[in-house]
């Protein structure tokens, strides 16, 4: 399973430092994203680095989860209710419209919702600061930290699984 790191950058040279060293001890190319303050992320990052906004992914599986729960209870009850004559056909079919339709709604409100590294350093993003997101496998991500800390660039805490790995 992967996990996320978060490092602070004053500016460009110390990001472009940062993303060198992560790459150097293993981690990815595609794993390493860029957070700033808007009129930064315009100027200066390029499309491909920058972490989408939004928590459309884990709102879509909390939401299939629920709704597909919430389906097939749904269904359990109309079969006991022996008038509504709902079969086992019924209930997996209430199920999976359940499951669909929690998808939708959550990854909709979700995509509304900003991400959470955002969430929880709004404050050096609001400072100018550039946060440099990386994500590593368990085993390679001590050595990135480490890596990457030799750098001029800050380590935050912030150590949580990556979405969707």
């Amino acid at each position: 399973m992967k996990r996320r790191a978060v490092f602070s950058a004053t500016n460009m040279s110390v990001v472009r430092e940062a993303m060198h060293a992560a790459r150097a001890s293993g981690i990815a190319n595609d794993d390493i994203s860029l957070i700033a303050r808007s009129d930064i992320e315009v100027e200066s990052i390029p499309d491909d680095r920058k972490v989408a906004d939004g928590d459309f992914y884990p709102a879509a599986v909390r939401g299939a989860v629920g709704g597909g729960v919430v389906g097939l209870l749904a269904g359990l009850v109309a079969v006991v209710a022996a008038p509504i004559g709902i079969t086992v056909a019924g209930v997996v079919g209430l199920g999976l419209a359940g499951a669909s339709l929690g998808t939708w709604s959550s990854a909709l409100a979700g995509s509304t919702v900003p991400d959470p590294v955002r969430r929880a350093f709004e404050d050096e993003i609001a400072q100018g600061r550039i946060l440099v997101v990386i994500d590593g496998e368990e085993e390679i991500l001590p050595a990135a930290i480490a890596a990457v800390s030799a750098t001029r660039a800050v380590h935050l805490p912030f150590d949580r699984p990556t979405v969707m790995t």
